[in-house]
């Protein structure tokens, strides 16, 4: 005979754990959640779009900016005898006043435009304040705006004509000066200058315009000392 089976083992339910305290009274509360952060305004994009206005603003300089008069004088950087000699004839056949920053020395200069060219000495003046390319411009760029000169020519060698030209055009453009460039043939004497040069000159020369000072006095006195000891010179 067959045996019955025995009972089913039923499985068993977990017990809920107790609370040990009372239930809340009335609806569950709402978590609230915290507003979102204001955005903040993009700082970068506003450089950018400000840059930009300045560049188109720069661009279009040639529709808003008054035209220049005729050259009122000659400037002539100094470096080299044959610039002043360029100038000399060019004053003596336009008239111009001259004005010669860091030249050659004085005998030569006097001896060359009275006694050579026969211009009268006060056409020319001799400026021995400047020791570089930017201080060339800086050293007497308020002088001439004090004198309302708006338009002069910029006599210097070609190989040195577009760095002078960069840092010409970013000091005397400054006070209102516009600078036609009058190059002096250099030949086998040229020397390529190079970017690093030009673009340290167009820094430093903005660098005046905006705070008034020549770093270079200063970057000798402090940065270069440590470039030494560092044997980066």
């Amino acid at each position: 005979m067959l045996s019955r089976p025995g009972p089913q083992p039923r499985p068993r339910r977990r017990r809920r754990p107790e609370r040990t305290g009372a239930a809340p009274e009335g609806p569950s509360p709402r978590v609230r959640r915290a507003p979102p952060a204001p955005r903040r305004p993009c700082r970068g994009r506003g450089v950018l779009v400000g840059l930009v206005g300045l560049i188109l603003l720069w661009l279009s300089r040639g529709v808003w900016w008054p035209a220049p008069p005729p050259p009122q004088m000659i400037l002539v950087l100094g470096g080299d005898a044959d610039r002043e000699a360029a100038a000399a004839r060019l004053a003596r056949t336009d008239g111009l006043p001259v004005v010669v920053t860091g030249g050659t020395n004085p005998e030569y200069a006097h001896w060359l435009f009275q006694q050579k060219e026969g211009l009268p000495s006060r056409q020319v003046q001799l400026d021995y304040r400047a020791r570089d390319t930017v201080s060339n411009f800086t050293s007497l760029v308020d002088d001439l705006r004090k004198s309302r000169i708006r338009h002069a020519l910029l006599v210097t060698s070609t190989d040195h004509m577009e760095r002078a030209l960069l840092v010409g055009r970013i000091v005397a453009g400054s006070r209102g000066i516009h600078l036609t460039p009058v190059p002096v043939p250099c030949g086998d004497l040229c020397v390529v200058e190079g970017r690093r040069r030009l673009w340290g000159d167009g820094a430093r020369a903005a660098l005046w315009v905006i705070s008034g000072r020549d770093i270079r006095p200063w970057v000798e006195e402090r940065v270069a000392p440590w470039l030494e000891k560092a044997g980066f010179r």
